[in-house]
């Protein structure tokens, strides 16, 4: 996507909208040198019992010193914790270091640095064809349950002592219910060979091609998981992601992942996919 587009829809544009949408809010610190875009997330709070927010971005001004962000930051906290209990998490650029270093400096800590791959369909390689089909709605606690068993102790979830082991599983395996029921993913596949039993998943979300946005329009992975009895097949969920893809006319396939998890690398190498750009997870919380 050209810069100008991209701009307008993810970055500078999306920042002057910010505060029209459900649950957005814009805090102002208290020297009037920088601001805070949080968002409140009405499904995380439900699930977690606890107010749950998502800062989108700082403002602030090439000349606003680092003592002046973490104080910031710490307002915000305060002023979030005034509420009472709360959480909020933030993926932020590797680039905005002083973004990074205001959250840092004002109490906010680092959970998972993620690295984003995107993969041109048109210039793909795939192996051979693997039998695949969507999971059926009434397999969504089933799958819930793979994702819940194949634990990653590095992602977001696992990774954030305010979760605990046992609430990250069950927030997983809710959210695996919930795309294979159709809530949020168009399609979630699994394995369909005969003899094999499902013990892995993937679940895909469609982005349609924008008309005035030459190149645009993707298929992003949302989900993955891969159980002991189905090893080897992250490869293979993931050909057919870019496959399915192509049979779209879709251009692109998405992938994040942790930095640490050396597997995805291997299946990202084998199939053309590319780095795009890395991220920093970060969190704060009030009790």
């Amino acid at each position: 996507m050209p810069p100008e587009p991209q701009q307008e829809r993810y970055g500078t544009g999306a920042a002057t909208r910010f505060g029209l949408g459900v649950g957005e809010e814009v805090f102002t610190a208290a020297d009037g040198r920088s601001q805070w875009l949080v968002q409140h997330l009405p499904w995380d709070t439900a699930f977690f019992g606890t107010d749950t927010y998502r800062l989108f971005t700082g403002l602030f001004g090439n000349e606003t010193s680092l003592p002046e962000l973490a104080l910031a930051a710490q307002e915000l906290h305060v002023r979030l914790a005034a509420r009472g209990p709360y959480y909020a998490f933030s993926v932020v650029p590797a680039e905005d270091i002083a973004l990074l270093q205001a959250l840092t400096a004002g109490g906010w800590r680092l959970i998972e640095t993620r690295l984003n791959f995107y993969c041109p369909v048109a210039e793909a390689t795939l192996p051979a064809p693997a039998p695949v089909r969507p999971a059926r709605p009434e397999e969504a606690a089933y799958i819930g349950c793979i994702s819940a068993t194949a634990r990653n102790i590095y992602d977001r979830f696992h990774a954030d002592p305010w979760f605990g082991e046992a609430r990250a599983d069950a927030l997983l395996a809710r959210y695996a219910e919930a795309a294979t029921e159709g809530s949020y993913a168009d399609v979630v596949l699994v394995p369909d060979e005969p003899g094999l039993p499902v013990d892995s998943f993937l679940a895909i979300a469609d982005m349609p091609a924008e008309a005035e946005v030459p190149g645009s329009g993707s298929s992003r992975v949302l989900l993955t998981a891969v159980g002991p009895a189905n090893r080897g097949w992250h490869l293979r969920l993931v050909a057919e992601t870019v496959r399915r893809a192509a049979t779209l006319g879709v251009p692109q396939v998405l992938m994040t992942t942790q930095a640490t998890n050396g597997a995805v690398f291997r299946t990202c190498e084998k199939l053309g996919f590319r780095l795009g750009s890395t991220s920093h997870v970060l969190a704060c919380s009030g009790n």
